[in-house]
């Protein structure tokens, strides 16, 4: 969990064109606009499964 703090989420990220977050985190990550894997990770309605797919898109 802790190198998920260290992972930057580009301010420009398109969360939008990840087919494959559902509606409702793909909403949230939008609004919340996090900084890092960690805090997206903290965000209510955010799954686990969410964060691997945010992962594999970030190329990590």
């Amino acid at each position: 969990m802790s190198q998920l703090e260290d992972l930057e989420i580009p301010e420009t990220f398109d969360y939008k064109r990840i087919a494959s977050l559902g509606n409702e985190a793909r909403e949230k990550l939008s609004k919340g606009k996090p900084r890092t894997l960690g805090q997206a990770s903290r965000i209510s309605g955010i799954n686990p499964s969410d964060i691997q797919i945010l992962m594999v898109f970030m190329g990590r």
